[in-house]
């Protein structure tokens, strides 16, 4: 189930990091959020703030997904790695001095409640106790 987990998750991934690249499904900020890099900085669907590195970011992580799908140890490892850093960036997105990643990525708005939702999910997977018929990775689970 956690292969599972990494590939669907993964493709998502790579899908909203292309999708943040399409002029029509990014909107004009509504604030003006200072930001080193704003290239392609607008909310995606409306909705969720964005720019090229957290385009870039998203790609990354969804290819990081597709990879690890192929084995149970990656996949596993993945979804770990998920959920810890989704819960930093909810974290850092709800301090004013670090909801844009210090000028580079912005972190705030309905990012924060998606990056806590991301944070469960891949917590699930990847701290939950294995699957019937998967063998548990190398490093203990808890």
């Amino acid at each position: 189930m956690v292969k599972k987990f990494a590939l669907i998750y993964g493709i998502t991934y790579a899908i909203l990091g292309v999708l943040g690249f399409v002029p029509g499904l990014v909107t004009a900020p509504e604030t003006a959020t200072h930001l080193a890099a704003e290239t392609a900085h607008g909310r995606l669907l409306g909705i969720f703030p964005v720019n090229l590195w957290h385009n870039l970011v998203h790609l990354g992580i969804g290819v990081w997904g597709i990879v690890a799908a192929k084995g149970f140890d990656a996949s596993v490892l993945y979804a770990r790695a998920n959920a810890v850093l989704f819960g930093l960036l909810a974290i850092l997105g709800l301090i004013p001095a670090t909801n844009t990643l210090f000028g580079l990525v912005p972190l705030h708005g309905n990012d924060i409640w998606l990056h806590l939702v991301n944070t469960a999910l891949a917590g699930y997977f990847g701290f939950g106790p294995p699957v019937r018929g998967e063998t548990t990775p190398s490093t203990s689970r808890g």
